[in-house]
């Protein structure tokens, strides 16, 4: 099956793309020319249906960041690294027998010129290069700075040559007599980034098409429930089988459930109706974790869960949609549960409370409502980590009048887990 790539680019850039893409096999390209990289969000909501977006650079991949999130499909740019420079640096040094003394450059991270000089122990004066990635990316981002930057160095006469990473400060240059050259991308590494691109694709439509059970939960079947599971079922392409008077079964697929938005949750909250979906490679791992996925969900009134095939556990939709770890696969951490004589699932839930919090210390209360048990089971888990020391007792919290004060606890596990 072929995969279909929308390049965004210059001309320049998208002919030589074409050229090297005959090298990796099932793709086909579809071009997308700017002047001047701005110019690519434009571009990006001309878009035809396609697999993966290939934008040309780290401009063009900034400038169209904030509608990402918005697409179906995957983004990848071709980033600057070491292997563009020192070949760049090497053509000039072999054809034009300039030092580098007298070469003025721009480009997104400076640092990458001075990695691949160290990598070859090349010792110079003082460089021109000019680090764009430090200026404000916005709508009113300019040129000018860059195209200024070659031309008065040039007019100085503090240079011979100006190297530049963008097209649009190329034909400026170009055009004000300055002697320039593009930064231009090895052949591999356009490879390798077209390779990249197909993997992304090939990878999203994996998961798209990965099994999606949900199990639906009412508490009385009625007219107006079925209805609205019926209009549910119908958003995400999915088959109903009806189990019995308050169980309903849905099949679909996990691409149809994750084009939902919240909005198409809102249902949930003004009927008794609860979902849990799970995700697997097989029906059955995916039946196993809609089933979990419902437990969670039938414990927080008008909601959702989903639980994938790695044991992520998202939601709570429409209300939230933070995301738990049901399992714990970390060495340390199983030690620590195993010695605390709790579960690595409900540790692994405790540690991603605290992330959540930022840290802050916490009562017992506030972990029951995060992992939805009751405030006596929440107390339990906290005894065991403090009698092992993993949980500190730091203060008491004096919110009422009457009664005794609820302790304070600060997590005391490290936090790279």
């Amino acid at each position: 099956m072929q995969t279909r790539i929308a390049i965004i680019g210059s001309a320049e850039f998208f002919d030589r793309i074409q050229s090297v893409s005959h090298q990796v096999s099932n793709i086909e390209l579809d071009g997308y020319i700017y002047q001047n990289p701005q110019e690519a969000s434009q571009l990006l909501k001309q878009i035809k249906p396609c697999d993966v977006i290939f934008l040309s650079g780290t401009l063009p991949y900034l400038f169209t960041k904030k509608l990402h999130d918005q697409l179906p499909i995957p983004v990848v740019y071709l980033a600057q690294d070491e292997m563009t420079i020192a070949s760049t640096l090497l053509a000039v040094l072999y054809h034009k027998n300039i030092p580098f003394e007298r070469i003025s450059i721009d480009l997104f991270d400076s640092s990458i010129v001075s990695n691949v000089l160290d990598a070859i122990d090349i010792e110079t004066g003082p460089l021109h290069i000019m680090d764009y990635g430090n200026i404000l990316l916005s709508e009113l981002f300019k040129f000018d700075e860059l195209v200024t930057f070659h031309h008065s160095l040039w007019k100085k006469g503090e240079i011979d040559l100006a190297i530049t990473s963008v097209h649009a400060v190329y034909d400026q240059l170009f055009t004000l007599g300055v002697p320039v050259i593009r930064m231009a991308d090895p052949k591999t590494t356009l490879i390798r980034g077209l390779q990249e691109a197909k993997a992304k694709a090939e990878y999203v439509k994996s998961q798209s098409a990965q099994v999606a059970v949900g199990y639906i939960s009412v508490n009385s079947s009625n007219g107006e429930q079925r209805k609205s599971i019926d209009i549910f079922a119908h958003e995400i392409f999915a088959t109903v089988q009806q189990r019995n008077d308050s169980l309903f079964v849905l099949y679909s697929t996990r691409g149809d459930i994750e084009a939902l938005n919240p909005n198409d949750f809102s249902f949930l909250e003004n009927q008794e109706i609860f979902i849990g979906f799970g995700y697997g490679a097989t029906m059955k791992e995916a039946e196993k974790n809609a089933l979990v996925a419902l437990s969670f969900a039938e414990k927080n009134h008008h909601s959702c869960y989903i639980l994938t095939e790695n044991k992520d556990l998202l939601g709570p939709f429409p209300h939230s949609q933070k995301q738990q770890k049901l399992v714990n696969d970390h060495p340390d951490l199983y030690l620590i549960a195993q010695k605390a004589k709790l579960s690595p699932a409900n540790l692994a839930k405790i540690i991603d409370f605290a992330k959540d919090s930022g840290w802050q210390h916490f009562t017992s209360a506030d972990l029951a409502d995060y992992l939805q048990v009751s405030r006596r089971t929440a107390e339990r888990m906290i005894k065991k980590l403090v009698d092992h020391g993993y949980i500190q007792i730091v203060g008491e919290e004096m919110t009422y009048q009457q009664g005794r004060p609820r302790a304070l606890y600060n997590l005391n596990i490290p936090i790279v887990f």
